[in-house]
This record gives structure tokens, sequence and C-alpha cells, in this order.
């Protein structure tokens, strides 16, 4: 037996044993969601567990009080991985995103591979990463050079199909104020310069930009302010926008265009603007196609049917870190593809049955991503060349 499928047999043993341990994670986060940013409670409890299964936990870490590292024996070895784990929720629909079954496929994950480190040469970490749904605490960690040393970085989001790697969206946000001069709207509105028409004009430009983009490109935004009173002619009026794309540079040039928009609008208005960015910038998911293969053998080895490739899923802070390291972000079905994230029903999913497979399979795909790239020296050296671009 090699010393892949030995392994296998033991992290697939080991799965038993912690099985109910996430199970119960799973349903503790489910039943209690936090909001990005305040994850206090979901954080602690794995953190916890974590120690309790004799790991050292680094908590708060890179600055941010819910986030954390935890490592398990001495690490002396010449790799590393990094587990990534979300547990933040959304406001309303608390784990409508998955966020506690990921959170658990992860942990059972790391607990099940944890003393295998000798034998694969690395040190495996599970990295706590909050607020994803809103300000990326990735962003910061790739930038912090937080995942400059690893080898490699997985996790696996929870879906209505079962994808290798999703279409994951550059995504960048801003809040475009504008500036004009407040007047009787009746007496004297020849007197004012109205703010919100710099806003109502605007986006009457971007709709017409929409004609001329690529169709992975999407912008959409909300008014956020639009004045105070009917009769004072708008002094401040704001509006924020996201824009997404799945290529980084392209999204660059997108945003230009958009403060083309912005400046044309207050010229017209005789207003100014100012933007600001409302939240860290998404990066695309960077392919690797060694991985990717490892992935497609793994799911055909476990029956999991792939589902529509071509579908846009959104944006993740884990394209952030696929700039840093060789990262995977696999999906798995744990609904009728009908069914979206971010809808009540996708929230009421995540306590069910499928949803405890889905937990099992996960952690199976991130395991066997693991065991069959770090007990292979020339897929490992190819998933570093795919990574570079060689």
């Amino acid at each position: 037996m090699s010393i892949y499928e030995q392994l296998k047999e033991k992290a697939y043993l080991n799965m038993e044993n912690y099985k109910s341990l996430c199970k119960e994670l799973n349903d503790f986060l489910a039943d209690n969601p936090e909001i990005s940013g305040e994850e206090f409670q979901s954080s602690q409890k794995i953190a916890d567990i974590l120690k309790e299964q004799g790991y050292k936990v680094e908590k708060p870490f890179d600055g941010y009080e819910t986030a954390f590292k935890a490592t398990y024996g001495n690490k002396k070895h010449t790799r590393k991985i990094a587990i990534l784990t979300e547990y933040d929720a959304l406001p309303g629909i608390g784990h409508a995103c998955g966020h506690c079954t990921s959170a658990a496929i992860s942990l059972l994950t790391g607990l099940s591979v944890k003393d295998m480190q000798d034998e694969l040469d690395a040190d495996i970490d599970i990295i706590g990463t909050p607020i994803e749904e809103t300000d990326g605490a990735k962003c910061t960690m790739a930038r912090d050079g937080v995942f400059d040393s690893y080898d490699m970085a997985l996790m696996v989001h929870l879906y209505g199909e079962n994808l290798l790697a999703p279409k994951l969206q550059a995504l960048d946000s801003y809040l475009y104020t504008f500036h004009g001069k407040s007047a009787h709207a009746s007496a004297a509105p020849w007197e004012g310069n109205n703010a919100l028409n710099g806003v109502q004009l605007m986006f009457h430009a971007l709709d017409m930009l929409r004609q001329h983009v690529k169709p992975d490109v999407r912008i959409h935004g909300v008014v956020r302010e639009g004045g105070l009173a009917p009769n004072i002619v708008p002094e401040s009026a704001s509006a924020e926008f996201y824009f997404r794309s799945m290529d980084r540079g392209d999204l660059n040039e997108l945003v230009k265009k958009a403060d083309d928009c912005a400046k044309g609008a207050a010229i017209a208005t005789q207003t100014t603007f100012e933007r600001v960015a409302t939240a860290e910038s998404y990066d695309n998911l960077k392919g690797n196609r060694t991985g990717n293969a490892v992935l497609a053998e793994t799911y055909a080895e476990l029956g999991l049917e792939i589902g529509d490739t071509e579908k846009i899923f959104g944006s993740s802070d884990a394209g952030n870190v696929s700039m840093v390291c060789p990262t995977f972000h696999p999906l798995v079905q744990i609904v009728e593809p009908t069914v979206a994230i971010h809808t009540r029903e996708f929230a009421e999913a995540v306590k069910s049955d499928r949803a405890y497979e889905g937990m099992m399979n996960g952690a199976r795909i991130l395991i066997l991503q693991i065991l069959k790239i770090f007990t292979d020296p020339e897929k490992l050296e190819a998933m570093k060349k795919d990574f570079d671009g060689k």
C-alpha cells in the first residue's frame, strides 16, 4: 500500500472520530449567527475546540479580534499548508452563505490530518478568516504577508452545485459623494447646484456604460444620501457602487470609466465629487491547472457530479490569497440548483442531512487535495510551476 493510500485510510478513520464534534460546531454556528466583524462567540468556539484538541491558538491574529491562527506540533517541516476558515453570517438571514458548514469542513479536515504532518513534511495550519461578507480579512492578511510562506491554501464553500473552481469576480466598492450648493428649491433654485442630480446622472451614465462592457462585468449601486428636504436643493448626495469583473486588470479599467461617468455628471450639474473605497478590493481566483486536475480526480472518485462551470459565483477574499500562493476554493452541493445562496431557503438547509453529507464530502475533498499533492513530488512541483506561470 502506497503512503498516499495509508494516509487516506488513516484520515478517513479520523474523520469518523471527529464527525460528531464538527456537526455540533456547524449547528452551533447556524443557531448563533454573527455578522461580519462581530464573530466573537463563533471564533472563540472554534478556538476553544482547537485548544482542546492540542492546538496552539494565536487569537487575536493579524489585528483582528475575531481572527486566529492554530498550529499543531513543533512546526519543523519544510512545507506549509493553510486551511482557511470562514464563520461570519449575513444580516437578517443568518448563515445563508453556508459559512457554518464551511467552518465545520475546515475544522474536520484539519483535525483529520493533524498527526500526518511528519509524513507530508508539511505544517498544516488552520487560519480563522473573518469578515468575508464585507471587508475581507483575507485581503489584509494577504497584504500583510500572512500567506507568503505557504505552499497551498484551501477551503470549501457550499452551493447548489458541485464545482472544482468557481468563477470568482474581482470586486471594488466605492462611495461617490457629490457636493453642490444648497438653495430654496422654490424661491431661488437658480442659486443652487443639485448634488442629487449629480448622483442621478452618474447612474444614467453607468447604465449606458453597461452596453459596452464584457459579459462578466457587473455594476450595481444604491443611493446612500439624497438630500434633507424637498424644498432644499441638496448640497450633498452620495451613492455606493460595486464593480465586478473576472479579471483584475479589466476591473481597474472599468473603475476608470466609472470615474469618467462621475466626472461627466459633475460637470453637467456644476457640482464636484469625491470617491472613497467602502471595503477591501477582492481579486479574482487565480487558476491552477494541476491543482484543479487533482480536484477533478477527487470529485470523480467521490461520485460528485460537476455542475455548470460557466456560472458566475460572485466574489470572495479567497481570490486575494490566490495571488500569493496556490489557493483552492471548491464548491460542494447541499441544495438543489434552484436554491440560491444568500436566501432564507439556503439558511434553512445548513442543518439538513444533505448539509451534514456535504460536510463529510467537503472534508474528503480537502483531505485528498492535501494528500494527493503532498505525497507526490511531481504534482507538488507542477502545482508550483502553474502558480508561477511556467
